[in-house]
């Protein structure tokens, strides 16, 4: 079985995406075994300087290297990552599957995105649009995502 592990910046706070990720993750546990990390945000101040900013993403940077698991593929997902549509995202998980570590570590950054450091270290880079989503509901729609690839995977009708 496949591990996939989805490391976030900042806790979901609304009831909504509570209740849609835990809905994914539940539909998931058939498929693989599915973790999310929720790593605390780092302190801003209400008018961050750049210097701020790039000190707070170095920080969080830290604690998401310091979560992934040896051996994993890792994908960063960045807005200026490749755009993957959802018989990519199966064929990913296909090809994680097949590479023998059976890893995936999918990382959402905070309301700045992930440091460079996080994403040179990434084997992919995806974006899933050229629109700007909360990193709330980008969470659901990776699990989502990542849902569909595997009923994709396995010829269901639920990918029409």
């Amino acid at each position: 079985m496949i591990n996939i592990k989805i490391i976030c910046v900042g806790k979901l706070k609304e009831k909504f995406y509570s209740e849609a990720s835990t809905e994914y993750l539940k539909r998931l546990s058939a498929y693989s075994k599915t973790e999310i990390i929720e790593l605390p945000e780092a302190k801003r101040s209400d008018d961050p300087s750049p210097k701020e900013i790039e000190a707070a993403m170095l920080k969080e940077a830290s604690a998401i290297m310091a979560k992934i698991p040896q051996g994993a593929m890792i994908v960063a997902m960045c807005i200026e990552g490749k755009g993957y549509s959802s018989e990519d995202m199966a064929e990913l998980i296909k090809r994680a599957a097949l590479s023998g570590s059976s890893k995936i570590c999918f990382i959402i950054g905070g309301s700045d995105g992930l440091h460079p450091s996080v994403k040179e270290k990434a084997a992919v880079k995806m974006s899933m649009s050229k629109m700007t989503f909360p990193h709330h509901l980008a969470r659901v729609m990776l699990l989502e995502q990542i849902y569909r690839g595997f009923k994709i995977n396995e010829g269901s009708k639920y990918h029409k």
